[in-house]
């Protein structure tokens, strides 16, 4: 069992606010920040904000599943399936750690409340700058954790499958596909999440023809699934002995993993399976056995590989897994299809043009959706994609409803 966490009451943020938010201590004239903004009315939004999301998130509900999560975690027989017990550990993990950010805020918006009337009360500016600062991190903080909120398709609260594949462009394409793989991999080691490459198909020169991995946290693929389309790099080639403008294409492929729920059937007969020797920059760890594998499924054409493991069993079974789940995505993408052409909407291809990265002969990335810009094209390449993310969402979601609406 999980000791209970001590949670506050989430009246008392807005409640304190409400009494600070009158003429002030001592009958002082309530300040403003430095856009004429009243702090304390924007305190009382926030906790608007806050009061929403914790009615969205059901706080009770979250703690019933933390104890029923604590309970089989300390079954002694628990680890007699790892790929279960990987499972409850991580959902229990992910749980504590959304009810902590929910009563952490909570807390925060409580004790930001105290600190702007001390500084009105002591007329400190010191205090006040240091309550104006915090302001500011509770508004990127909520914001994010509202965000959170809208993650609920049908779909969202899984893990996600992701696959890098290299288009035009030729060696300089290659290598944007494997700076993009690097950039996903570094957001996931930024986050906490765990991460497993299951193939890697090496170009010639430089670079990967592809690439695909999952991202094993929830609620992976509703965070990830926006970055699905086509990125766009825009750069001086490091393989031009020229030194010109070069401008390349990479293929982003999210899909969310199939679920023992899931039923997707695979006739055998329609596929094809390959054995052969996992490839590699070269090193020790080049694998010298045909353990690899690659399966096609002759009816859609899809093609999945799977080379990480040792044994050529344990490959195919990770290669039927990222097929099923493919064939999933499929399935979910034509039911969705059928359904607007039947309410006589227009569909958008998924392989669409989504953002550039422009490193010559200025710097930017640019979200073609969300119009979202950043003027540090290294920081986003190191995984620094929150922003983006976050508007991706919500982008989303308002298509969502709009289409809805119609």
């Amino acid at each position: 069992m999980i000791a209970p966490i001590a949670s506050p009451d989430p009246a008392r943020a807005p409640m304190l606010v409400a009494v600070a938010c009158q003429t002030g201590v001592g009958g002082r004239v309530p300040f403003t920040d430095v856009a004429g903004i009243d702090p304390f009315e924007e305190i009382n939004e926030l906790a608007g904000t806050l009061k929403g999301i914790q009615d969205v998130l059901d706080l009770d509900s979250m703690r019933r599943q933390l104890d029923e999560l604590g309970e089989q975690a300390a079954a002694p027989d628990l680890w007699n399936d790892p790929e279960q017990a990987q499972k409850v550990t991580s959902k229990l993990s992910h749980l504590q750690g959304e009810l902590n950010r929910v009563e952490g805020l909570i807390r925060r918006l409580d004790d930001l409340g105290v600190l702007y009337e001390l500084a009105q009360a002591e007329d400190d500016e010191e205090t006040r700058e240091e309550a104006l600062r915090e302001l500011s991190a509770l508004r990127r903080d909520i914001g994010a954790l509202e965000v959170r909120t809208l993650l609920s398709g049908e779909y969202d609260s899984r893990e996600a499958l992701i696959t890098i594949n290299s288009q035009a462009g030729g060696v300089d394409a290659a290598d944007w596909a494997q700076m993009l793989l690097r950039m996903y991999l570094r957001w996931a080691e930024r986050k906490g999440h765990t991460t497993e490459v299951y193939e890697t198909s090496y170009a010639e020169e430089a670079g990967i023809k592809s690439a695909t991995f999952t991202v094993k946290a929830p609620y992976a693929y509703g965070t990830l699934r926006g970055e699905h389309g086509t990125h766009r790099l825009v750069r001086i080639s490091p393989f031009d002995n020229q030194g010109r403008r070069q401008t390349s294409f990479a293929g982003v492929d999210v899909v969310p993993v199939v679920e023992q729920t899931d039923h997707i059937d695979i006739n055998e007969d329609e596929l094809r399976v390959d054995v052969y020797r996992s490839s590699g920059p070269g090193g020790q760890g080049v694998n010298t056995t045909d353990s690899a594998v690659r399966i096609t499924h002759m009816p859609t054409g899809i093609v999945v590989s799977c080379q990480n493991e040792r044994s050529q069993l344990q490959n195919k079974a990770t290669a039927m897994a990222v097929l099923q789940a493919k064939l999933l995505e499929r399935k979910r993408q034509e039911e969705a299809d059928k359904m607007s052409e039947l309410r006589g909407e227009s569909t958008t291809s998924w392989g669409t043009q989504i953002r550039n990265y422009v490193l010559h002969p200025y710097q930017i990335v640019k979200d073609l959706r969300t119009t979202v810009e950043a003027g540090n094209p290294t920081a986003v390449l190191d995984g620094d994609l929150d922003e983006f993310i976050e508007a991706e969402i919500r982008w989303a979601r308002r298509r969502e409803q709009g289409l809805a609406d119609d």
